[in-house]
């Protein structure tokens, strides 16, 4: 196959379309890249199921796959977008009759658009709240904590018989902030400071891409690399705390005898989509703002690493911590190590409030998750105006539509995740999460690799994908796209 014929591929989808912006710098593309997929998925998921894995032992799942199912998957997405230059559905014109691979991805970014935020608006609401000389979760005596409030920070009590009563810290959490009703079947009312808190988090999206990709990508140059900057200094200082080493060997202390569980590698292979942003068709939109032949193998590998040490780095900084608070309360850490929201509104605020000068390492972790999920959710809300852009390329093209547009998704995504800031709001969000945040992104990842390796045909993809790098993938497409990774996402659907 000629590169004339990858090319017709591309001018073919370009065909009546407008030219398309491109990435000013190399870099643009990797740090949007590592923007989006750097997130909550790697502080409170990773280290939670490397602790309940085994320890060290769980990162040799972890690293096959990220070899054999990450970085394939990545690769697979980026170079779509790069040959067609185009997002979402259009990327799939190649297969017509399977555009709707394009729309699967395109519809699940939506809703995780509209809840992302609300975990954004927790977040920006801790924030503040922390921004006083004592932190509002260290007592029992406010007006939103009941009688049965026992404080046992001090560890005195820690194990005697009020011990199932709850603490301050999760008070705070489930009657100030989430002012919690008794179910589902009771939505209640919009709590107005998340409300508030959700609408400030909107504005910031919307004013981080309304210019375009290449606006939003000079963002990008400041918010992908300080939360890293800020991890840095929060792990020098919670490794100089008291019961540090305790955290570590908590956290990376090898139990072979993991590895013979599926439930271990099913927990690694998933572990892939969170933390790479998989099946969303958001990495297929960054990639068509590349050029043809711009080096995304190279690319690929660098994420890889990255998303990796990211990980790796953020499980340091959380067990840490909880080796301190488990030493200092007379806990043991198995009972404080949680995972997804209870360890960043919960085990960790608590942990942060036993600290010395606890507002100020308050303010930073906070701060940390901010600017990561702000990378995230204004770079994923890009790449969903993106694919509806190259959907209708004729009237939102033009740049005063466009901006219309996302300003539309960000008021529509803001008036869903209402529902969510309710009293009942976290159970809604918890459907959104179950439903949408997990299980349907490996249906999709599998049908991206069933049409690719079967229907496209994988050594067709392959001459393609030499024709834009200049090197030999014969079998990469054989392997991965159509034995490799569907097994595995079928393994860890099931």
């Amino acid at each position: 196959m000629s590169e004339e014929s990858s090319i017709d591929v591309r001018s073919q989808v370009e065909a009546s379309h407008e030219p398309r912006q491109k990435w000013r710098r190399n870099m643009d593309f990797l740090f949007a890249c590592l923007g989006f997929s750097i997130g909550f998925g790697n502080v409170w998921r990773f280290p939670y199921l490397c602790f309940k894995n085994g320890g060290g032992a769980f990162l040799i799942p972890y690293f096959i796959s990220v070899l054999f199912v990450g970085i394939p998957l990545f690769f697979l997405e980026v170079s779509i977008g790069q040959l067609t230059s185009r997002g979402g559905p259009e990327a799939w014109e190649i297969i017509p009759l399977f555009k709707g691979v394009g729309y699967a991805g395109v519809f699940i970014l939506f809703c995780l658009n509209c809840y992302y935020n609300v975990i954004l608006s927790w977040i920006v609401f801790y924030l503040f709240a922390s921004m006083t000389s004592t932190l509002p979760w260290n007592t029992c005596d406010n007006w939103w904590n009941t009688v049965n409030c026992r404080d046992f920070s001090n560890g005195s009590t820690a194990n005697n018989s009020f011990s199932h009563m709850p603490d301050p810290v999760n008070e705070y959490w489930e009657r100030r902030v989430l002012g919690l009703s008794p179910g589902i079947d009771t939505v209640g009312t919009v709590r107005w400071e998340l409300a508030l808190c959700l609408l400030l988090t909107w504005v910031i999206v919307f004013l981080c891409i309304f210019q375009g990709i290449r606006a939003s990508s000079k963002i990008l140059y400041f918010t992908a690399p300080s939360p890293l900057i800020l991890m840095f200094i929060l792990l020098i200082r919670t490794a100089m705390l008291d019961g540090a080493s305790m955290g570590m060997v908590y956290y990376l202390k090898p139990d072979w005898t993991h590895l013979a569980s599926v439930e271990v590698w099913s927990d690694a292979g998933t572990q892939i989509f969170f933390s790479y942003s998989i099946s969303l068709g958001t990495l297929t939109a960054l990639g068509s703002f590349n050029d043809f032949n711009h080096n995304s193998v190279r690319d690929t590998g660098i994420f890889a690493i990255l998303n990796t040490c990211v990980s790796f780095l953020a499980g340091c900084i959380i067990f840490t911590t909880l080796g301190f608070m488990a030493k200092s309360s007379g806990v043991p850490i198995s009972e404080v190590a949680e995972a997804g929201p209870g360890l960043a509104f919960i085990a960790y605020p608590k942990a942060l409030s036993t600290m010395p000068l606890s507002p100020l390492w308050s303010v930073l972790f906070f701060l940390i998750l901010l600017l990561l999920g702000l990378d995230s959710q204004f770079v994923g809300v890009e790449g969903f105006v993106t694919a509806a852009v190259d959907m209708f390329p004729d009237v939102l093209a033009v740049r005063r539509n466009r901006v219309l547009f996302t300003a539309a998704t960000c008021i529509l995504c803001y008036f869903v995740g209402l529902l969510m800031v309710t009293n009942g709001g976290i159970y809604v969000f918890q459907l959104f999460d179950y439903y949408v945040g997990s299980r349907i992104i490996l249906v999709v990842a599998f049908f991206e690799c069933f049409v690719i390796g079967f229907i496209f045909g994988a050594r067709k993809f392959g001459l393609h994908l030499k024709n834009m790098y200049s090197m030999n993938f014969y079998y990469l497409p054989m392997v991965a796209y159509c034995i490799i990774v569907p097994l595995f996402s079928l393994v860890c659907y099931v």
